[in-house]
């Protein structure tokens, strides 16, 4: 889940501490002005959950409220990354030194949070990372005993920070607790500065938290951003169930997010384009009827593969909710089933004797027929 920069502020790095810019949402040019008149030389940025807005244009700087006001009015014409434009952050322009850049995040590969710190913020760290690697510096965090100041002057020794140096490290050691507390995937501060009167900012921030904390964290998630979705996305979502809408030809129903996106690299492999992610296993068979229509309702799908593949679940329990949809929903285009593992024998017969619909041995000929059929 991703957040919008104030709500990154707001929810994440103002509670354990760590400094932001004064400044509020607005939706309208007159309230930017409005604030701009109060506060002062001023900048106007776009609230979307996505990086680079500077280069598209949501950012920009007012001396006065007529200028906030015409800046305002231009930004919020704008599409971001696919997102229109709902929302300003106006802050008080703060006099910069010089730009740091500061995260927290998770490293899949070693399973532990990776800290990164570098001097040159303000720029696309992805760049600087492929550039010049050795320009950002890491520091693997055993989750058990935590990250401190110690281990934060150790990643900062030999860095020229100056004054602002143990204001840096203080900074580094709440943005970890903030990525513990928080349950984050990623915390980012870039750029984090130091100003003119020597104190250190984080003028921007990002904060992606891990879905599977959700739950936990009912009230942060609610600040969250709404994600971008397609009609059909939202009524998966109105129902429990993660589907994604692809620009593909063949629909797809499989249990497992495994298996599911391992049978979406098997139609792509056999010169077909799947036209969504949807898994149904788990409790999600029970809304088999709502799963199937949305894969239908996507006006681009020509054919369909059914792919179960059971260990614990049942495969027969999966396959009589989607006969039972198959019988509701009454479909015309050409099905392929590919069933495995766990009462198969059972789906296998289930599917022939109450859809006519003859099962494949094999995962691979299922798609390569269904590919066939919708090209």
């Amino acid at each position: 889940m991703d957040f919008e920069e104030y709500a990154a502020k707001e929810n994440v790095l103002a509670p354990v501490g760590i400094p932001i810019p004064r400044g509020r949402v607005c939706t309208t040019p007159q309230e930017a002005a409005a604030i701009v008149q109060e506060c002062g030389p001023s900048v106007l940025k776009a609230q979307v959950p996505v990086g680079k807005r500077g280069k598209a244009g949501g950012i920009k700087l007012a001396n006065d409220a007529a200028a906030a006001a015409i800046a305002a009015q231009q930004i919020l014409a704008l599409e971001i990354g696919g997102y229109n434009v709902e929302r300003l952050l106006v802050e008080r322009r703060a006099p910069i030194a010089r730009e740091l850049y500061a995260a927290v995040l998770t490293d899949f590969a070693a399973r532990r949070p990776l800290v990164l710190f570098s001097t040159e913020g303000g720029m696309d760290i992805e760049e600087i990372a492929a550039e010049r690697p050795d320009a950002i510096r890491r520091a693997l965090v055993d989750p058990r005993a935590g990250f401190d100041v110690a281990q934060a002057n150790a990643l900062l020794d030999g860095l020229d920070l100056g004054a602002a140096a143990q204001q840096v490290a203080d900074i580094l050691v709440r943005l970890y607790r903030a990525y513990r507390e928080c349950e984050a995937e990623l915390v980012e501060i870039n750029p984090l500065a130091v100003l003119t009167d020597g104190s250190v900012v984080a003028l921007d921030c990002k904060f992606t938290l891990d879905d599977s904390a959700a739950a936990r964290q009912a009230v942060l998630a609610a600040a969250a951003a709404q994600p971008k979705m397609t009609a059909l996305e939202r009524r998966g979502a109105e129902h429990g169930l993660k589907f994604i809408q692809l620009d593909g030809n063949v629909g797809l129903l499989a249990n497992g997010a495994g298996l599911t996106m391992t049978t979406m690299d098997v139609i792509d492999h056999f010169g077909g384009r799947p036209a969504n992610f949807l898994e149904i296993g788990g409790e999600a068979y029970t809304k088999a009827e709502v799963a199937l229509d949305l894969v239908l309702s996507n006006p681009g799908v020509k054919s369909l593969v059914v792919n179960f593949c059971g260990a614990f679940a049942r495969t027969d329990v999966m396959a009589d909710g989607v006969v039972r949809a198959w019988e509701s929903l009454k479909p015309t285009l050409p099905a392929f089933f590919s069933i495995h593992g766990t009462g198969a024998a059972e789906a296998v017969a289930l599917v022939r004797e109450r859809l006519g619909i003859e099962c494949y041995d094999l995962m691979e000929d299922a798609v390569k027929a269904a590919v066939e059929a919708a090209t």
